[in-house]
């Protein structure tokens, strides 16, 4: 039965020498998925990432990539890549550019006449095509990679730190693009540490860590998560503090702020029900979800650099 994902990998292991740089990744994207590849500097996603584009050889483990194996030259005519360290040839403009490009890929000169207008207009860079990329700056320079990894209409596209050098409009414009690509069907395999962009654009993540997959979170159900909650009230006493532990835990009071762990948001009326009935005034009841930072910490450690 032929592979039906985009993307999937099962005990992938790099070892260079002594060290082994990728222990064992096991994981799937599915089509038309926005995948987060997470984890601190030294966990093994640069390598990974390699040795799914084809760039290096595993040590052991399988992988296929569109369900064919790992660089096989017809699947890899379907990627599309934005490494986090490009360099470009700045003596070309940017129509150049992605003609030379356009290209390797094999494209058809009619269908690049009309590919590269409507991929400059899309990152924004249509009135600088003629433009030579060494007067780009690097927000530029981050836009025109965009454009180039999207050039031959991938199935799958890999982007390594998409919104480096970028202001809030241009990751403003990344996002929706990646939006427009899940629509498509396209898969999205997104390495980012800007949580704050991965929690607004992914569906799931996968947390690395030691070159292994240690958890896959789906983000539709991050609300789902463990959260906490503030209270400003009057009346609290050790009864009724002992009472709300039948909805969370670590229950604390200072003075009139309570504050305590609750496994989700959907018990909060529960407790406003129940101190109420015990005669509290409750005046504020601050909910306050666990972000992904802060799951990435909890999950990873920090014991390495964010």
């Amino acid at each position: 039965m032929p592979d039906s994902h985009a993307l999937s990998t099962k005990e992938l292991r790099k070892v260079f020498g002594d060290t082994v740089a990728v222990k064992g990744l096991t994981l799937q994207v599915e089509p038309g998925e926005v995948f987060g590849f997470l984890g601190p500097n030294g966990a093994g996603k640069t390598t990974s990432i390699k040795m799914l584009l084809g760039l290096i050889a595993p040590t052991s483990g399988t992988a296929t990539l569109l369900g064919s194996p790992l660089g096989d030259r017809q699947a890899r005519a379907h990627i599309g890549f934005l490494p986090e360290h490009f360099r470009f040839h700045d003596w070309l403009s940017a129509n150049e550019f992605l003609t030379l490009h356009g290209q390797l890929y094999g494209m058809e000169a009619s269908r690049l006449a009309r590919r590269i207008p409507e991929l400059l207009d899309m990152v924004g860079l249509l009135q600088f095509q003629k433009k030579q990329l060494r007067t780009y700056s690097k927000g530029m320079l981050q836009r025109i990679g965009l454009a180039q990894s999207l050039l031959n209409d991938p199935s799958l596209v890999f982007l390594d730190e998409p919104t480096s050098g970028l202001d809030p409009v241009g990751r403003r414009l990344v996002r929706d693009i990646i939006h427009e690509l899940r629509r498509k069907g396209t898969g999205v395999f997104l390495n980012s540490h800007l949580l704050s962009e991965i929690e607004v654009t992914c569906d799931r993540v996968a947390f690395i860590k030691h070159g292994e997959v240690i958890r896959v979170l789906e983000l539709k159900k991050l609300e789902d998560i463990k959260a906490s909650v503030t209270i400003r009230a009057v009346g609290l006493t050790a009864d009724i503090l002992t009472g709300l532990c039948q909805w969370g835990q670590d229950v604390r009071a200072d003075g009139d702020h309570l504050s305590m762990a609750v496994p989700n948001e959907a018990v909060l009326p529960e407790i406003n029900r129940y101190l109420v009935s015990q005669g509290v005034e409750v005046f504020a009841m601050t909910p306050q979800r666990l972000s992904l930072e802060e799951i990435f910490i909890q999950v990873v450690g920090t014991d390495s650099e964010l």
